[in-house]
């Protein structure tokens, strides 16, 4: 009998051999893929440009940079401000400090720049009440200063810059010349180093928008002149995202700074009362995770008039601006969890 079944035990057992093999390989190949997915998956170098107040949605904005920080998404190369007012390289201090990043660098601006700062005074309430190593802007570094350090510092084409505030430091950055740092002008090192500008600015197709109004003159510059890609979140898509009440009705977090300037600031406005539009927060967040799941792109260029009014061309490319392509309370849902995020051990 063993001589009539051996053919088949032999045939059996090929096929056994050349089943465990392919599944070798599939489960090889399915490592292999699954290493590459997470290799590609590298957290988004970024640099922070805001005026930090007089509007408190960079508050949301900083506090969405620094949560998908802690989720490994973004990597914090430098957090600065477009606006000069005395204390705000403390306010960017409070909240790096209180997201456990300390020692990010913080620049401000320290020729001609807005001094613009919040009215319902939430900044001197979080300075006063949290811990900040920085305590008056003379201790940080001109703005520019800090992009040229940083960006020669990084690899080529790997920076993204989310700017949710005035043009005014990229204007100088753009204008800049060689310098211990690089050698290098500032246009050749935005090109080398930068792969993307997120800017929160401008009414599309057109209108007027506080950030390029403010400093017009930067702002036909920038847009002008920027040598790499630049996805604009306009007026339009944050006016309808309201953030804020989840978070200050969260009676699990306390003693967060995030919190106390939405509690102060959004009973002093009747039409903050459902909550404050997120215009800085939908920038921040497609610098990093990408605009795709929500928006789609109008691509086209901007032109800014002397007076600071927005227009745009179709048939120039190299710019474009989002365009809502789900519901935008999908969004809102989304910014409204990560405002609440808190760092580890606090």
């Amino acid at each position: 009998m063993q001589y009539i079944y051996a053919p088949i035990l032999n045939t059996i057992d090929l096929r056994l051999m050349k089943y465990k093999f392919l599944l070798s390989c599939f489960f090889c190949l399915f490592l292999l893929n699954a290493h590459a997915q997470k290799a590609v998956k590298k957290p988004v170098n970024i640099i922070f440009d805001s005026d930090m107040g007089p509007d408190y949605d960079d508050v949301g904005a900083i506090a969405i940079l620094h949560a998908l920080a802690d989720k490994g998404e973004a990597h914090i190369l430098a957090t600065v401000a477009s606006t000069k007012y005395e204390g705000v390289a403390g306010v960017l201090s409070v909240f790096n400090t209180y997201f456990n990043r300390p020692n990010i660098p913080i620049g401000v601006p320290k020729g001609n720049a807005p001094e613009l700062r919040d009215w319902q005074h939430w900044t001197d309430t979080i300075l006063a009440k949290y811990p900040h190593q920085i305590k008056t802007n003379d201790e940080v570094p001109d703005a520019v200063d800090i992009y040229r350090k940083v960006l020669a510092s990084q690899p080529d084409h790997s920076v993204t810059i989310v700017t949710i505030g005035f043009l005014t430091n990229l204007s100088n950055l753009l204008n800049s010349k060689a310098d211990k740092y690089s050698s290098l002008d500032g246009k050749q090192l935005i090109k080398e180093k930068v792969k993307l500008l997120v800017s929160m600015g401008g009414k599309f197709p057109s209108g007027y928008e506080f950030n390029v109004m403010k400093d017009a003159a930067a702002s036909q510059n920038v847009y002008e002149n920027w040598n790499t890609p630049i996805i604009f979140s306009g007026f339009e898509i944050g006016a309808k995202i309201l953030a804020g009440l989840p978070l200050i009705h969260n009676d699990a977090i306390k003693n967060d700074p995030v919190k106390d300037v939405f509690n102060i600031s959004i009973p002093k406005a009747k039409e903050d009362s459902l909550g404050r539009k997120s215009w800085d927060e939908t920038a921040v967040l497609i610098a990093i995770k990408g605009y795709s799941t929500w928006y789609t792109l109008h691509t086209g260029s901007i032109k800014v008039e002397a007076d600071g009014k927005n227009t745009w061309d179709d048939n120039v490319k190299g710019k474009a601006y989002l365009v809502e392509k789900v519901d935008y309370r999908e969004v809102q849902k989304l910014i409204n969890e990560l405002i609440m995020h808190q760092p580890h051990g606090k």
